[in-house]
């Protein structure tokens, strides 16, 4: 009997059977649900912000932001459902809010069934008196069938323009912004659909319904994870752009994540799954015309992730997680594969006529091996981070490269080898140093990065990790050279002046940017010929020898290391842009000057953040290359040689000043 006594008080309690409050349990054309305490004041004043889920299961943490614009007062909760829909459908929302979100006094659900009920001066005066108000989904063309033209639509806008939070998720996301698609003709179109015919009566685009003046030009979509609405979102910003007659801004939600819009415009970025909110630059379609499917170059798309930055007002977006180019045409719509790519390998002082033609040609080659398999991971929407390790992977297999397999020796006539890889979207980082039985030193400094926990290993410690995680061993007799041992003979004889001074510096590596806009850098060497005391260069030394910071740069440098670590030489390009607004070609020169200028000779290759590419030289030659999406392989050896390609995409230092 006390379980049933207390079930029914529960019961009373939600729908407030025993509350004294304003809007009854239901009228004609709606019903009404409520949790929590209606008379309990807000404890803080409610503060302006806009929330935008994207359908799916809820970010906690941005509805808990969301109950404290609220100022954990009375929240109202509006929805269009279907005729047959449960209590349980209706009262869903609230329940979880209230119970697995918190921080809200009180919770009212008004489901409204038709427009009658929107001008229910009760329900009007419950919106306005609300501390916040939540659109749930369903279906947007209810809205705006409902609500257009009356009272409530009127109360959401005064609530919105007095300063009080507004959210909504899916179809209550969708009718947000100044321009939507109202799904008025009861389906759902998708993104072929759409962009076989954008003016088609399909694309029901509406406007002037909630008006928030931080999404004023936008048009606004859901459930962009496992949709696939990318497509769509390009074609109501077609018609939408038509119907303005002015260029637009399209921004849509991944699932399972929310954009928390402060009133100020600066907003940040919730998700369960490392969603993305989508933001569309104004399109510029080919001959928009009735019946026609959408053609459009260049249409850019900027993701928006957690640690990125996006400030409504100004329409600008720091640390994005990537920057995407698409074109739509014959109803698809086809991510571009914007990249870049480029490699050294190693310096020396080189002029023309100092390598035998069959040499030149050799080397060439190898660099050109080395930037095709960079090219076919980028070419496949691959990562910078794989690109960059298969291109170097491919220099420390061959022998005339001072890395992996054409490692110089020791002064104890041991190869000791040093590598070092960086992931410019995480900053994560992995280095080895005096590796002896690893085939390809890079692939233990990524696994490092991703299986260690740690930065760098060193010697013995680094050779077993490599055994333990099954990376491929070698013996050390791999690495013999007949080129390399004479180098060590000479040197022992202090014949240094015999030694090959065209590739004194041996040091290979590689930059690059992927599609998605992410930066990587990767370096790997053998050292110099008779180094001695387990000497240790810049290569391994993150922000000497290698460095990758998305928006800014990625660095890789060749030459007498301990000048680049004196003069932090691969971060000081970073710093330069960032700091100082070097363009990446001037920072790179000053840089390679700087070092210079302690007595440090060599060379280095920078990318930046749009993939120009810069190879800064001192007074030596550079075995170098660069390839992107617009640009074949190209190669260079001699200081004066340079990588002629569109644009500014690559310079070295000649053509710098």
């Amino acid at each position: 009997m006390k379980k049933i006594i207390s079930s029914l008080v529960a019961f009373a309690a939600f729908f407030n059977i025993n509350n004294a409050y304003a809007l009854p349990a239901s009228g004609d054309g709606y019903k009404s649900f409520e949790i929590g305490d209606s008379l309990k004041k807000a404890k803080k004043p409610p503060k302006a912000g806009i929330l935008m889920a994207g359908g799916g299961e809820w970010p906690y943490e941005a509805f808990r932001w969301f109950a404290d614009h609220t100022g954990n007062g009375h929240l109202v909760i509006l929805r269009a459902p279907n005729s047959d829909a449960t209590t349980e459908d209706m009262t869903g929302s609230a329940e979880e809010m209230y119970q697995k979100v918190g921080g809200f006094s009180a919770i009212t659900t008004i489901a409204f069934f038709d427009r009658k009920a929107a001008f229910n001066p009760e329900i009007a005066k419950e919106i306005r008196n609300a501390d916040g108000i939540f659109i749930a989904g369903g279906d947007q063309s209810r809205y705006v069938n409902y609500w257009r033209g009356t009272p409530v639509i009127d109360a959401i806008n005064a609530h919105v323009k007095a300063g009080k939070p507004l959210g909504g998720t899916s179809a209550g996301l969708a009718v947000q912004g100044e321009y939507m698609y109202g799904a008025m003709d009861g389906g759902s179109i998708t993104s072929p659909e759409a962009l076989k015919d954008p003016l088609g009566k399909a694309v029901t685009i509406e406007g002037d319904f909630v008006k928030i003046p931080l999404l004023k030009g936008i048009v606004t979509d859901s459930h962009f994870k496992e949709r696939n609405r990318q497509g769509r979102l390009a074609a109501f910003l077609a018609k939408s752009q038509k119907m303005a007659k002015k260029p637009l801004i399209g921004l849509g939600i991944d699932e399972q994540t929310a954009l928390a819009v402060e009133g100020d415009g600066s907003a940040k970025l919730y998700s369960n799954i490392n969603g993305f909110a989508w933001w569309f630059e104004a399109i510029n379609p080919k001959n928009l015309n009735n019946g026609a499917p959408l053609v459009a170059e260049n249409i850019k798309v900027t993701g928006i992730s957690s640690n990125s930055t996006l400030d409504l007002k100004d329409k600008k977006i720091e640390n994005p997680a990537f920057v995407r180019e698409y074109s739509a045409s014959n109803g698809e719509f086809i991510q571009k594969m914007k990249y870049s790519l480029a490699i050294h390998g190693g310096a020396g002082v080189i002029e023309p006529g100092d390598l035998t033609p069959e040499l030149e040609k050799q080397y060439r080659k190898g660099l050109n091996d080395s930037l095709l398999a960079g090219q076919a991971v980028l070419e496949k929407g691959g990562s910078s981070l794989d690109a960059v390790e298969a291109a170097v992977r491919v220099l420390e297999d061959n022998p005339l490269f001072n890395a992996g397999k054409g490692a110089v020796f020791t002064a104890q006539g041991t190869n000791e080898l040093d590598a070092a890889i960086m992931d410019g979207a995480t900053q994560k980082a992995g280095a080895v140093a005096g590796v002896t039985r690893t085939r390809n030193p890079i692939t233990l400094a990524r696994a490092v990065m991703e299986k260690s926990g740690r930065l760098m290993l060193a010697r013995d410690g680094a050779d077993r990790f490599s055994i333990e995680n099954g990376l491929q061993q070698v013996d050390p007799s791999y690495y013999y050279t007949e080129e390399r041992w004479k180098q060590l003979q000479l040197w022992r004889a202090k014949k240094f002046s015999q030694i090959d001074q065209t590739h004194i510096f041996g040091t290979v590596g590689a930059v690059a940017l992927d599609s998605n806009g992410n930066l990587a850098a990767a370096t790997s060497t053998g050292g110099l010929t008779g180094k001695v005391f387990g000497r240790i260069g810049d290569t391994p030394i993150i922000g000497a020898g290698t460095i990758a910071i998305n928006g800014y740069a990625a660095v890789s440098c060749t030459g007498t290391g301990e000048y680049f670590i004196r003069e932090n030489a691969a971060r000081q390009i970073v710093d330069r842009i960032r700091w100082n607004n070097q363009d990446i070609h001037t920072a790179a020169y000053d840089t390679i000057m700087a070092v210079g200028e302690l007595g440090g000779d060599g060379g280095l290759i920078a990318m930046d953040k749009d993939g120009n590419a810069a190879f800064a030289l001192n007074d030596v030659g550079m075995y170098r290359g660069f390839v992107s999406s617009t640009q074949a392989p190209m190669t260079s050896i001699y200081p004066k040689d340079t990588i002629k390609v569109e644009g500014r995409h690559a310079k070295t230092s000649k053509e710098m000043h």
